[in-house]
């Protein structure tokens, strides 16, 4: 319940509130069986990794639960920016490996654990 009400803020999920005061006194929220399919679109997004944001922008494109080109494309533009930011991730760990290599060096010989010509 707390993930719907979540969504509703967001405005991805809007609710049908009843209005038989006889079928539901409480203000109860009513959602069109379709908002189930809608919701496990949102969910299969944030557990790809998306952030609320892009779910949110990305929505509009399969507002009837049919994939558009546009949501596609920016399904696509996504992944090439996570490829990208694994690429960077890479070169990070890669550097770091080189320092932690370095200063192990250094422990066991006592030498300079800088990288490079003067280490």
């Amino acid at each position: 319940m707390r993930a719907l009400r979540s969504y509703e803020e967001q405005e991805l999920l809007v609710p049908q509130r009843s209005r038989s005061r006889s079928r539901s006194r409480s203000g109860r929220r009513h959602c069109p069986d379709s908002a189930v399919d809608h919701v496990r679109l949102i969910q299969e997004l944030y557990a790809a990794g998306l952030s609320s944001r892009t779910v949110v922008e990305l929505m509009p494109y399969a507002a009837d639960g049919r994939a558009t080109q546009e949501l596609l494309d920016r399904l696509s533009a996504e992944r090439d920016r996570v490829e990208g930011r694994i690429t960077e991730l890479v070169g990070t760990r890669d550097r770091l490996d080189s320092v932690v290599t370095g200063a192990a060096k250094n422990l066991r010989t006592g030498r300079s654990c800088r990288v490079g010509p003067t280490g």
